[in-house]
């Protein structure tokens, strides 16, 4: 039995497979630096699909979870980009990835507005005015076509991820 409530985190209205993924700048931070990025250079850069994966704040353990799990299955040799998207600060970032060894970049949105875009954000319990991203995943091609999606119903909510790797075309 776990020792927390399962929150149902309602609809969504995220862009779905087919639809353009929407646009954004941010600090894209690694463990060496950071610097504003916008997701078009990004998925431009790219030598196939750019894997967007929103987490919570990086010091949640779904955050850790998950990409403890995408570090495990080879995401970053598997897909031409995987990139995270968190509410959490750059200096948050900076020590989450300095606590963890994993290949990935983040750009960091604590005011939240990127998953707000995507229709995933949600607000926190007892937290007014605080929200954060549900965990969800966006395969983009190289105009920024969404080609797979999965995005969490309930808080935690953990994708199958040889399902969520055949949706997003990693097989």
């Amino acid at each position: 039995m776990p020792e927390f409530d399962v929150v149902e985190l309602g609809p969504t209205d995220h862009p779905e497979p087919g639809e353009e993924a929407p646009e954004f700048t941010r600090p894209l931070v690694t463990d060496e630096f950071w610097e504003d990025r916008t997701l078009s250079e990004l998925v431009g850069e790219s030598d196939g699909p750019t894997i967007l994966v929103f987490t919570p704040m990086t010091g949640s353990f779904l955050a850790k979870y998950i990409w403890d799990e995408l570090t495990e299955r080879n995401w970053d040799e598997r897909a031409g980009r995987v990139v995270g998207v968190t509410a959490s600060t750059p200096y948050g970032i900076k020590r989450f990835l300095g606590d963890n060894d994993y290949p990935f970049a983040f750009f960091a949105d604590p005011s939240n507005r990127v998953a707000e875009s995507y229709g995933i954000d949600h607000e926190l319990d007892g937290m007014t005015g605080i929200s954060e991203p549900r965990a969800a995943f966006f395969a983009l091609d190289d105009d920024r076509t969404i080609t797979g999606a999965w995005v969490a119903t309930d808080w935690p909510h953990f994708p199958d991820y040889d399902e969520l790797e055949s949706e997003l075309g990693l097989e």
